[in-house]
C-alpha cells in the first residue's frame, strides 16, 4: 500500500473579534485570537475561527494587536472536542495552530502599518 501525501496548511485573512487573550502555560504562554472571516461560512456569510499563537510570536500578538485589527494567519488546522462543564453534549470546532500572524491595516489609533508589508510575528525556524 502506498504511503498518501497531504499537506495541513491554512491561511485566513480577518478582523479580530475582541482583544487578544494571554494564558499562561507551565511551558509558556499562549496567545488566544478570535477571526471573523468573510465566505467563511454557509451561503458566503462571515465565519469565525480560534487562532492559536504560542510563544514569542504571541507575546507580539498581545502586545499589537487589539480589537478590529485585520491580521493573515497561516498555520495548521486542528480539530478539538470538548464538553462544557455541567453539560451532557460535546461540543466541537475548528482552530488553527499559528506559524506566522501578519498584522495587516491601522493598528487601531488611525496610524498605518509603518510598511506596506505591514508587522509580522512568526515562529523561528
Amino acid at each position: 500500500m502506498s504511503k498518501r501525501f497531504s499537506i495541513n496548511t491554512s491561511i485566513v485573512i480577518g478582523g479580530l473579534t475582541r482583544d487578544p487573550e494571554v494564558v499562561a502555560l507551565s511551558e509558556g504562554s499562549i496567545c488566544k485570537l478570535r477571526l471573523a472571516v468573510d465566505g467563511m461560512a454557509r451561503g458566503g456569510e462571515t465565519g469565525y475561527i480560534d487562532v492559536d499563537v504560542f510563544g514569542k510570536p504571541g507575546e507580539a500578538c498581545a502586545e499589537h494587536l487589539s480589537k478590529g485589527r485585520e491580521v493573515a494567519v497561516k498555520g495548521r488546522l486542528q480539530w478539538r472536542e470538548w464538553q462544557p462543564e455541567g453539560s451532557t453534549s460535546k461540543r466541537q470546532a475548528h482552530h488553527i495552530v499559528a506559524d506566522q500572524v501578519q498584522f495587516l491595516g491601522s493598528k487601531g489609533n488611525g496610524e498605518q502599518s509603518s510598511d506596506s508589508s505591514g508587522e509580522q510575528a512568526s515562529e523561528a525556524a
